[in-house]
């Protein structure tokens, strides 16, 4: 259990919550939801002990699963030693046992401190650690023969997957996770969510992912209105509760203000005559019902809709017998498929089976974009009549340019747009004010991304290309790209690990496994069908 006392944090004059007290129970697990710059994180290095509140007091166990941020900070162990350090007491005794069994002799005393050290071994079931250590990464899909590399050599997803391993490792009282489906692949997720299902002590989770939320979570924490309110159920069950709460207390609030302007009415008609007693009464009863104020939500919610300039051809793109290899590693073998105008195609499979690379196979031939000679290895990539790509990278920030402002590189993409419509572009995408003179270089991940989102909706053009689009977003950008994608008249190429945006979007699943890509034209839903009957 963790308990929160009478907590606040205030960051100058921007208050995000006063006098909070909850508490977060075993056997429960609780998504921890809000807009982006709602606090969430602040509130969650609050009940690690990161950080210390401003006011009360945070009660949290002594073994608590925390999932680290700082990709680097374990860059010289190796990875299932990494994993292991996610029980602090028994990596600790590990430690003082190897340092005793490497002494030239060992003495009396020795030989009784290892005694206890062997104690606490097994009370810790450290005696399994590696094969426990190993079933975590497995299923996080890190491979067995990464397990005894240095963290240093692996890459960044795969380094914040071996620190979800040992956020979870080791039976943790109570488990903290921020965005832990961040560079997971969709098995990946659903494996996670299993895990976490059968988890018996205290979850607090941060994520953006609503599927995540609602598969998972038995209540949601939401930070709204300066304050921490529960609700029971998943994500989608708080938006109903929370959405009728507000209306019965907006309803409350009409009905009082219809009241009290009657009330005045009379008091206006007979202040002056001889019904005094009654007017004061009337006077008394508007004091009691004047209307409280209603604190103010803190959610934003963009607007985003995807226009073409001018439609495409009907048959848009085209690949023939494209293949290509790193080294050794096949990752796309023949593939041979063609697109329809209109189309909406997932790329699925798990991280570092080729969906970026046939991305790249794809723009490399695309009519606006740089030429890449080495971006296939043989085939063709033909694009159809009339296409316009618009692009959104994984590594979305590294193509905005520094050294200018959101608003001035924005205008780059359409020299003959007006300040207004620019300003009304950035508003959209909740650029408010003077925000959209915010230089480029102090944009955050989020900024980032909405900054792409309105170069996009600039350039109308009749194709998409998005991949991982819903990273750093918060579930409200989210909800609003998925509406997008869903009424968009062009074609859509998508990479994403959302299960409900690949859900409700996707026409034609492309599924990438080992070299080989399926092509099901399709639904997920009926994709996932199909998957069990041939299972089955």
């Amino acid at each position: 259990m963790i308990s929160v006392s009478n907590v606040s944090m205030r960051y100058g004059a921007k208050l995000l919550f006063e006098d909070v007290s909850t508490t977060f129970t075993a056997g429960r697990r609780y998504g921890l939801t809000g807009p982006n710059g709602s606090g969430k994180s602040t509130f969650m290095k609050l009940l690690t002990g990161e950080l210390d509140p401003q006011k009360g007091t945070v009660v949290r166990p002594k073994k608590l699963g925390v999932l680290r941020q700082d990709q680097y900070a374990f860059d010289a162990f190796r990875v299932i030693d990494t994993v292991i350090m996610g029980n602090q007491r028994l990596w600790s005794v590990l430690e003082e046992r190897e340092q005793i069994y490497a002494k030239p002799e060992l003495t009396d005393e020795d030989g009784i401190r290892l005694g206890e050290l062997e104690g606490i071994v097994g009370d810790e079931d450290g005696y399994t650690a590696e094969s426990d250590a190993a079933v975590l990464l497995q299923g996080l899909d890190i491979p067995d023969e990464f397990h005894a590399r240095k963290m240093s050599e692996l890459q960044g997803g795969q380094k914040v997957r071996v620190l979800l391993a040992q956020a979870l490792f080791g039976k943790p009282q109570a488990l903290l996770l921020d965005e832990p489906t961040n560079y997971l692949d969709l098995d990946s997720i659903h494996w996670l969510q299993e895990f976490l299902n059968h988890y018996e002590g205290t979850l607090i989770v941060i994520s953006h992912d609503r599927h995540f939320l609602n598969n998972v979570c038995t209540h949601i924490a939401d930070i709204d209105y300066e304050t921490i309110i529960t609700y029971t159920g998943g994500y989608d069950d708080m938006v109903l509760q929370k959405t009728q709460i507000r209306a019965r207390l907006e309803a409350e609030n009409a009905q009082r203000e219809k009241k009290i302007a009657q009330l005045n009415e009379f008091i206006a008609r007979f202040s002056a005559g001889t019904r005094s007693s009654q007017v004061m009464s009337r006077k008394k009863e508007v004091e009691r019902l004047q209307t409280s104020e209603l604190a103010r939500s803190n959610i934003q919610r963009p607007y985003i809709r995807f226009d073409q300039a001018r439609p495409s051809g009907k048959h848009i793109l085209e690949f023939e017998r494209v293949s290509k290899a790193y080294g050794d590693h096949q990752v796309i073998n023949g593939f041979t498929a063609s697109l329809i105008r209109g189309e909406k195609v997932c790329l699925m499979g798990r991280n570092g089976q080729g969906k970026t690379t046939l991305l790249r196979a794809l723009l490399a031939s695309a009519p606006g974009m740089p030429r890449l000679e080495d971006a296939i290895d043989s085939g063709s990539v033909k694009w159809g009549h009339e296409a316009q790509i618009g692009y959104f990278a994984q590594d979305h920030t590294a193509f905005i340019e520094k050294g200018t402002t959101a608003a001035e590189w924005l205008h780059h993409f359409d020299p003959k747009a007006s300040k207004e419509e620019i300003r009304g572009l950035l508003g959209q995408m909740l650029f408010s004010g003077e925000e959209g003179l915010k230089p480029t270089e102090a944009l955050s991940g989020g900024e980032a991304a909405r900054l792409l989102f309105c170069k996009l909706m600039l350039q109308k053009p009749n194709v998409l290309v998005l991949d991982e689009p819903t990273n750093h977003l918060d579930l409200e950008s989210i909800n609003a790209l998925n509406i997008a994608i869903q009424r968009y008249e062009g074609t859509v190429l998508l990479v994403t690990h959302d299960h409900d945006l690949i859900d409700e979007v996707a026409t034609r699943i492309w599924h990438f496994e080992n070299g080989a890509i399926e092509d099901f034209k399709g639904t997920y839903e009926e994709y996932a069908g199909a998957a069990t009957v041939a299972a089955d």
